[in-house]
C-alpha cells in the first residue's frame, strides 16, 4: 500500500484523477452488470434469446464503436468524449432502473456499450500524454491497479446492494457516473486535440483510418495480441464452465472466489512486477514473458480434477496466473501501441486496437465454447496454453524482425 500511494503521488494531479476516474467506472459498471442477465430472466421475465440480444448489444455497442469512439477524442478533445461518455452511462444506467420492456432495455443497453467506446480509448489517450515516453509504463502499471480495485469491490457492493432491489443497483451505479461526469467536468484539465487544419471531417477521418490499416507494425502487434484478450476472458467463460462440471450447484461461490483470487493477484502483483520487468526486461520482452504465463495457465487444467481440493486448486492456479501474466504485459503493452503510432492519433489507434481485440474475445469464445461442447476434457485447455504459447511467439518474431522498434510516422497524403 505504501508503495501504491508514492507511486500515485508521484503523478501530477490529472494523472491521479484519471486513476480514481477508472476505479469509480469500473466499481460503477461492475456493481451491475454481473447481476443484470439474473434481473432480465428472473426479474423481468425475458426469455433467453431476449436476455442474450439485450447483452448482445451492449458488447456490439461498445466494441463497434471503439473506433469512432478514438477518432472523436483525436478530433474534438479527450475531456469531452470523457465527459460524454460518464454522461451517457448516467443516462443508461437511469434507464435500467425504469425499464420494463423490450426496446427501452435494447436502448439501454446500447447507449451502456457506447459510452464505454467513447470514454475508453480518451482515458487512455489522455493518460500516455500526461505521464510523458519516460512514465508511460508507470502511469498504466499503477492505473491497471485501480481498473482492478474496481473489478474486485463493484461486483461485492452491487451484491450488498442487491438485498434492497436491482433498481437500486441501477440508481446507484448512474449516480457514480453522473458524480464523475460533474467532477470531471470541473477538475479535469482540457487537453486541446491536435491541430487537423480545414479539411472535411469525412476526407480526415478516412485518412487517419487508412493510416491506421496501413501501419503494418501495428497490424501485426494487435493481431499477435489479440490471443491474450481471449485467454483473460475465460475468467468468465471457460473457468466458470469447468467449474460448473466439478461442482454442480456450488459453481456460483466458486466462481466468485475464482473472480476474487483474479483481481487480488493483479492488484498484489501489478507494481511489483513492472518495477521488476522495467530493471531486468525490454518491453516486448516482459510482453513476451506475460503471454508465455498465460498459456502456462491452462496446463495445470489439461490433465482432468481428481477431486474437489485439486479442481480448486487448479482453477486458482490458472486465475492467478492469467492476472499475473496480465498484469505484466499491460502496461508495455499500452506503451508499445503509443510507439508504433507515433505519438499520433493515439486515441484512435486505442480505439482500434479494442476493436480488433473484441472482435478476438467474441471469435474466441465461439471457438472455446465449440471445444467444449466436442467432450474432449484436455482439448480446451491444450488449445487455449497453445494460443498464450503462439502469441508470445509472433511476439518475439516481430521484435527481431524490428517491427516494435519505433519508427518515424508515416502520414497519408491526400490525393
Amino acid at each position: 500500500m505504501k508503495r501504491l500511494r508514492a507511486q500515485v503521488a508521484s503523478f501530477d494531479r490529472p494523472a491521479r484523477l484519471l486513476m480514481v476516474n477508472q476505479f469509480a467506472i469500473n466499481c460503477g459498471f461492475y456493481m451491475l452488470m454481473p447481476y443484470l442477465a439474473d434481473h432480465l430472466a428472473h426479474g423481468l421475465g425475458l426469455a433467453a434469446w431476449a436476455v442474450g440480444l439485450v447483452l448482445g448489444v451492449r458488447n456490439l455497442s461498445q466494441q463497434g464503436m471503439f473506433l469512432v469512439g478514438g477518432t472523436l477524442a483525436d478530433r474534438y478533445g479527450c475531456k469531452p468524449m470523457i465527459l460524454a461518455g460518464c454522461a451517457l452511462r448516467t443516462v443508461a444506467f437511469g434507464l435500467l432502473a425504469a425499464a420494463a420492456s423490450l426496446p427501452v432495455l435494447i436502448l439501454a443497453s446500447a447507449l451502456t456499450g457506447l459510452a464505454g467506446a467513447l470514454f475508453n480509448p480518451a482515458v487512455r489517450a489522455y493518460l500516455a500524454a500526461e505521464a510523458g515516453e519516460e512514465r508511460r509504463v508507470e502511469a498504466f502499471a499503477t492505473f491497471n491497479v485501480f481498473y482492478q480495485a474496481g473489478i474486485l469491490i463493484g461486483p461485492l457492493a452491487g451484491l450488498a446492494l442487491l438485498a434492497l432491489d436491482f433498481t437500486v443497483v441501477c440508481t446507484v451505479a448512474a449516480l457514480i457516473f453522473g458524480t464523475l461526469a460533474v467532477l470531471q467536468a470541473r477538475a479535469l484539465p482540457v487537453r486541446p486535440p491536435a491541430d487537423r487544419g480545414a479539411e472535411p471531417v469525412w476526407r480526415a477521418v478516412a485518412a487517419d483510418w487508412r493510416t491506421i490499416a496501413t501501419n503494418r507494425p501495428f497490424v501485426l502487434f494487435a493481431a499477435a495480441m489479440s490471443g491474450s484478450y481471449v485467454l483473460a476472458f475465460q475468467v468468465y467463460l471457460a473457468l466458470p464452465l469447468q467449474a460448473r462440471e466439478l461442482f454442480g450447484d456450488r459453481t456460483g461461490l466458486v466462481t466468485g472466489a475464482i473472480f476474487s483470487v483474479s483481481a487480488l493477484a493483479a492488484l498484489s502483483g501489478q507494481l511489483k512486477l513492472t518495477a521488476w520487468a522495467k530493471e531486468n526486461l525490454p518491453g516486448p520482452r516482459a510482453i513476451v514473458y506475460g503471454l508465455t504465463a498465460m498459456g502456462a495457465a491452462f496446463v495445470p487444467l489439461l490433465p482432468g480434477s481428481h477431486g474437489a481440493v485439486v479442481g480448486v486448486g487448479a482453477l486458482t492456479l490458472c486465475a492467478a496466473l492469467l492476472a499475473w501474466g496480465g498484469a505484466l504485459l499491460y502496461p508495455f503493452e499500452m506503451d508499445t501501441v503509443v510507439r508504433l503510432s507515433g505519438d499520433r492519433l493515439v486515441a484512435t489507434y486505442y480505439g482500434a486496437y479494442n476493436t480488433a481485440s473484441g472482435i478476438a474475445i467474441s471469435l474466441g469464445n465461439l471457438a472455446v465454447g465449440a471445444l467444449f461442447d466436442t467432450g474432449v476434457h484436455w482439448l480446451p485447455w491444450a488449445v487455449l496454453a497453445t494460443t498464450g504459447f503462439l502469441c508470445a511467439g509472433m511476439v518475439t518474431r516481430l521484435n527481431r524482425a524490428g517491427y516494435l522498434t519505433p519508427r518515424p510516422t508515416v502520414v497519408a497524403v491526400q490525393g
